[in-house]
């Protein structure tokens, strides 16, 4: 080994005995705050003894005060339950006399009731008898009624259906009028809304698997398609009809699929509030002017365009 090495070695070896000095340091250090920590613990611990001592002592006194409540609480408790068992035992003799006073008395009763029930039970007897008899009577009597109220139900009946028959062949007739007075003046009156109508058809019908569709005025240009319902009396219903008939007027009619359609209303006589569910709902709305027929819309007005 030559001296260099030798050097480098020893010179190790000071170096760790400086590390070992150093945590020899540390350790003394640490080993004297544990002792002063231990020493405080010791003194905690008693300081809670003595506390813990006291606390004991208290205890033990309060132990003795609840032992001492305790005696006087079960002498009162005995004092208190021998006198309640006194009081049930003078109950339970006076509860055993009523009950002997109830029995002979329900006995009574008894007796009493089974003498009224033979009796009413012969009383119901003899009512029934007299409601049989009655009742034969107004079955009678009934059945005189129904073969009465019967000739008169079909009676009745033929006349509505005949009234029936003049109501319809009338409101027909007056909505045939009604479009009558309007599809002559449909070619005019959509002008001041620029539509000018080219043609105008009356009772456009249409029938298509199994479900059909009739349109009372159908005018028409090259842009536009208006649809327009006449009613001699138009009302709120009537309105609704209509707008379900503008939502299916493309599939029953597919040829004006590119055509703006509108929708319009007519009435000699307008219900109230017929008139404001049809502007609210875009359609035009047309009543009797002298002798003619005017547009009540506003100038204003934009018509639904469908």
């Amino acid at each position: 080994m030559d001296t260099q090495n030798i050097e480098k070695t020893f010179q190790q070896i000071l170096d760790t005995l400086a590390e070992l000095a150093e945590r020899s340091k540390e350790l003394t250090e640490s080993s004297k705050e544990l002792t002063e920590s231990s020493k405080e613990t010791d003194r905690q611990f008693k300081e809670t003894d003595a506390r813990l001592a006291k606390l004991f002592a208290e205890a033990s006194e309060r132990t003795k005060e609840t032992d001492r409540q305790f005696k006087e609480t079960d002498a009162k408790l005995e004092k208190l339950f021998r006198e309640t068992d006194r009081q049930f035992k003078e109950t339970d003799a006076k509860l055993e006399k009523l009950f002997r006073e109830t029995a002979e008395s329900f006995k009574e009763t008894d007796a009493r009731l089974d003498k009224r029930f033979e009796e009413t039970n012969k009383q119901f007897r003899e009512t029934d008898a007299s409601l049989d008899k009655r009742f034969r009577e107004t079955d009678k009597q009934f059945r005189e009624t129904d073969a009465s109220l019967d000739k008169r139900f079909r009676e009745t009946d033929r006349q509505l259906k005949e009234t029936g028959r003049k109501i319809d062949n009338l409101t027909g007739k007056w909505g045939r009028f009604v479009e009558g007075f309007v599809a002559p003046a449909a070619e005019w009156l959509f002008k001041e809304w620029d539509i000018e109508i080219h043609e105008v058809y009356q009772r456009v019908r249409k029938r298509q698997n199994g479900r059909g569709m009739e349109i009372d005025i159908l005018a028409i240009n090259a842009e536009y398609a208006v649809l327009i319902e006449a009613k001699s009396t138009l009302g709120v219903d009537d309105v609704k009809e209509h707008l379900d008939r503008l939502a299916q007027f493309r599939e029953f009619f597919p040829q004006y699929g590119e055509r703006k359609i509108v929708g319009a209303v007519a009435g000699i006589v307008i219900e109230e509030g017929a008139d404001k569910f049809a502007y609210k709902n875009g359609l035009f709305v047309i009543a009797q002017s002298g002798e003619s027929v005017k547009i009540l819309n506003d100038p204003n007005f934009k018509p639904k365009l469908l």
